[in-house]
């Protein structure tokens, strides 16, 4: 078989054969389709779209790629269950939910990505952790994910391979918002992960893959349908991504203000609401619990008690971290030597947010990737960043920008400022939970 028949067929609008997706998988283990067919591929795919049935079969081949987790050997006294999102910015979430859902008795073998496109990786930001094991052997893995409760790591090289390679490429081929692509690379990864269920953050808004409701209720649905037919049950929520999620943005200072959240130091409005929507929907997708309301209460216990913060203390330290990283976080992080506020053009009330232009100055800054492979300056950033509906001014920044140079943070504070209209009028908050997708 010709690989250049398959992207000519997808290219042409027609659907994919078993034998040529199996084939395309195949190619993506042992590379030995080049990277440039991939691409096309990938494109002819973003163009063209793809039927359930095809997603479906590409779904399943990446997750037989590699390894297969069984935690039936484990004795595990809770369901193994995890989150996936569709990627924002500021989007740290999984450091809060992890922790917080094996403080209620779940297991949460969290098998993460680097950053894709503008968004950030969770990967790329428990790497600030100095010692942790973001790619550790499966042994530690499951160790950890056992006695712990949960353990957030990279892709590894044995887990959905095939996914792997496909997902660096597109990151740099601008073919991350293609449904069908997306769906299978969230599920080749779960369902290797071998969970029980899958609860997923479907973001949008404009510093999301779906920038509206319609599309993004599309991607949900077609996740939601996917993982059903490969059995793996899953329910979906739509949370807003028109703003930065949270205070901060960029890897560091996303760690320290998870940090401050499980400590129950200060917690941002929009981050608790997704955090605890999606930790409380884990419960009751897996029978935990049946109420919502008191399935939110117990979430949130899991917080104030400071559980949730032992746990995550827990993580690190079984992963290769610092045993006191949580009371001493501040002297193991990364900090950028030119940390200077950017204040809007004239004073108001911030009306609007380009999520994605700010995704891209953290890239500018050096914390995202312009090609596969960089290296990323986990320091930069922005921290004290402004929601939409605060008063800003000459005293009052739209954010605080943590550089390598001055010139880095001149450019990156001209793009928060064209990124963010002010106005003179007050402004409504946005709704964060949009929509909860059952099945």
């Amino acid at each position: 078989m010709l690989f250049t028949d398959v992207i000519r067929h997808k290219r042409d609008g027609l659907g994919l054969s078993n034998d040529e997706l199996d084939f395309f998988v195949e190619g993506l283990t042992d590379s030995s389709i080049p990277a440039e067919q991939v691409s096309a591929l990938a494109m002819a795919v973003f163009l063209n779209g793809m039927t359930f049935e095809e997603a479906g079969r590409l779904t399943l081949g990446m997750s037989r790629s590699g390894t297969v987790l069984d935690w039936s050997a484990e004795s595990l006294d809770g369901p193994v269950v995890d989150k996936h999102s569709t990627g924002g910015v500021g989007d740290k979430v999984s450091f809060l939910l992890a922790p917080i859902a094996a403080a209620c008795g779940c297991y949460v073998p969290m098998i993460s990505g680097r950053g894709l496109g503008h968004t950030g990786g969770t990967t790329d930001k428990v790497e600030c952790i100095p010692g942790y094991q973001s790619m550790p052997d499966f042994n530690l893995f499951r160790k950890v994910v056992k006695s712990v409760g949960c353990a957030v790591i990279g892709q590894t090289n044995e887990l959905a391979p095939a996914d792997k390679r496909f997902y660096a490429i597109r990151d740099v081929t601008s073919t991350v918002e293609s449904v069908p692509l997306i769906t299978a690379s969230i599920l080749a990864k779960k369902i290797a992960a071998g969970l029980d269920g899958l609860v997923m953050d479907v973001k949008v808004g404009s510093g999301a893959f779906m920038p509206t409701l319609e599309r993004a209720t599309e991607l949900a649905n077609s996740i939601i349908g996917t993982a059903a037919a490969a059995g793996l049950k899953t329910h979906a929520i739509l949370t807003d991504m028109n703003e930065v999620l949270g205070d901060t943005a960029g890897n560091a200072v996303e760690i320290v203000e998870s940090v401050r959240y499980l400590r129950d130091e200060h917690r941002e409005s929009r981050l608790d609401q997704v955090t605890l929507a999606l930790c409380a929907e884990m419960l009751l997708l897996t029978g935990a619990e049946t109420d919502r309301d008191n399935a939110l209460r117990r979430v949130g216990e899991a917080v104030s008690s400071g559980r949730a913060a032992e746990k995550f203390d827990q993580m690190v330290a079984g992963l290769g971290g610092p045993t006191d990283f949580m009371d001493n976080y501040e002297k193991y992080l990364p900090v950028a030597p030119i940390i200077q506020p950017v204040y809007p053009t004239s004073p108001g009330v911030l009306s609007q947010v380009d999520a994605i232009q700010i995704g891209n100055a953290i890239i500018e800054l050096g914390g995202g990737r312009r090609v596969l492979g960089e290296t990323l300056d986990l320091a930069v950033g922005f921290t004290d960043i402004a929601h939409i509906g605060d008063t800003v001014d000459n005293t009052v920044p739209l954010a605080v920008i943590h550089a390598a140079s001055t010139e880095q943070a001149q450019r990156a504070a001209g793009m928060i400022q064209r990124a963010c209209v002010v106005s003179d009028s007050p402004v409504d908050k946005k709704t964060v939970i949009h929509k909860i997708i059952t099945g």
